[in-house]
């Protein structure tokens, strides 16, 4: 899925559903008569695919509870401000702002945004602080996408997208460009390349137009669904039982009962097992959680008292490794005053970063920017990061398809259980899986299959 390159074509498949108006909720709908009924849901977990369920099911007169293990709603849509800037640890774009309910949604939440321009090919710097040549860099990121459009011609289900490629162009994994431009254009937005399906390395569908990157914090979304739900948070779950006709949910050793429950944590909780399901999940939903891949995607904030960087959007190294501090956002060139940089590291490396100090953190980034701007560049005053592999809430960034995914397994991750459990989350979501768009339309769907019964 080539989240860059937005293609302006008309999406082939049917948008009656993500053009609704449905797809505001009743956080700021007032006139829609509710009718109370006697059925209670209970939403596990308030990331936005959970919220958008909740106030679906609470415009429609269910009794709604929703169950967050944080302290505070959000889920991977998480904004850190402790430095006085927004920065949003989990999704930070809009990716494709036409026909994506994700525009409509920020503009009634109040989310200010920034168009991103793609000037990566005006600042790319090579080892030595090397001012790439932009022509020289546009020629390889146009043949990038012309083997990403024909390389799964090639592939098989059992070979990893770095195997085929490697052995199809064994010239360009040397190639210190090659290697940035496979890291923050395929790893960045897939998975780590050597687990990544070499035939369904490119499915997912795209929005058109151009993305858009919050400014004031992604959490203002979440913030906004949240209105006039029921949450209780620090609420853990360890166990749903679902063997009689009220089901029993076992959150910081209590039990609930509901009628229905949406499941909504991220595949990785889904993965590490730690919710016990009676009777236990189906084989066909226990294959779709093996076999779906869970990538990890960190990401740092650094803040300096003076800029020392020029004004383009992005700012690309291309150093001898690959997946590591390769990228940074210029957060100057929306907040004037904010002197800052914004950097990530992506699989393997990304889970690396987890096991290191700030200290050693902030000077393997440092490595990378002397090297373009000099020695004598100041260091940061200041630095907040993420670790989302470790994280307990989420163990990982976002789903992707791995060696062994098969396309009906996301399908297979959503199927509800004797319509009394329910699933979403962006795993859920065939069309849009490691999205926020595609958590929040899950969020929806499940709920119409529950005002549908």
């Amino acid at each position: 899925m080539q989240r860059r390159k937005f293609i302006d074509e008309t999406l082939k498949k049917v948008r009656t559903l993500l053009l609704a108006p449905s797809l505001l909720t009743g956080a700021c709908n007032k006139e829609e008569v509710v009718h109370s009924n006697d059925k209670t849901v209970i939403v596990i977990g308030a990331g936005i695919s959970g919220l958008a369920a909740a106030q679906k099911l609470k415009e429609k007169g269910f009794n709604v509870i929703v169950l967050e293990s944080q302290n505070k709603v959000g889920g991977r849509l998480r904004t850190n401000r402790s430095l006085g800037i927004a920065f949003d640890e989990g999704a930070s774009w809009i990716h494709g702002i036409n026909g994506n309910p994700i525009t409509t949604l920020a503009q009634a939440a109040g989310m200010n945004t920034y168009e991103t321009v793609d000037d990566q090919a005006d600042s790319c710097y090579d080892i030595g602080g090397v001012l790439r040549s932009a022509a020289a860099y546009d020629k390889a990121e146009k043949e990038l996408y012309t083997i990403l459009d024909t390389m799964m011609k090639h592939g098989s289900a059992g070979q990893s997208f770095e195997t085929v490629f490697n052995s199809l162009y064994p010239e360009k994994t040397k190639d210190r460009l090659w290697r940035f431009l496979l890291s923050t254009y395929v790893t960045f937005d897939t998975g780590d390349l050597n687990k990544l399906s070499s035939t369904l390395y490119n499915e997912g569908e795209e929005f058109s137009g151009v993305e858009k990157m919050a400014t004031n914090g992604y959490d203002t979304i979440p913030n906004y669904l949240a209105k006039g739900l029921t949450i209780q948070l620090n609420q853990r779950v360890s166990k749903i039982d679902y063997s009689n006709p009220n089901i029993k949910v076992t959150h910081n050793g209590r039990e609930s009962e509901a009628d229905y429950i949406v499941v909504t944590v991220p595949l990785g909780v889904l993965k590490a097992n730690t919710i016990q399901f009676t009777p236990a999940l189906t084989s066909a939903k226990q294959t779709a959680i093996q076999k779906v891949g869970m990538n990890c995607v960190n990401k740092f904030l650094l803040t300096w008292n003076t800029a020392f960087w020029g004004n383009t959007h992005y700012i690309c190294y291309t150093p001898e490794s690959k997946d590591k501090f390769n990228y940074f956002v210029n957060i100057n060139t929306f907040n004037p005053s904010a002197n800052a940089l914004m950097t990530f590291a992506y699989a393997d490396y990304a889970r690396k970063t987890e096991t290191m100090t700030d200290a050693q953190v902030i000077g393997e980034i440092m490595s990378h920017l002397k090297d373009i701007y000099g020695t004598g560049i100041p260091t940061p005053v200041n630095m907040v990061r993420t670790q989302w592999q470790t994280n307990e809430n989420s163990f990982g960034a976002y789903s992707y398809t791995a060696v062994g995914t098969e396309m009906r397994h996301f399908n297979d991750l959503a199927e509800s259980i004797n319509n009394k459990v329910f699933f979403a989350g962006e795993h859920t979501h065939i069309d849009y899986f490691s999205t926020a768009h595609g958590a929040y339309l899950s969020g929806l769907r499940e709920a119409e299959k529950i005002i549908a019964l």
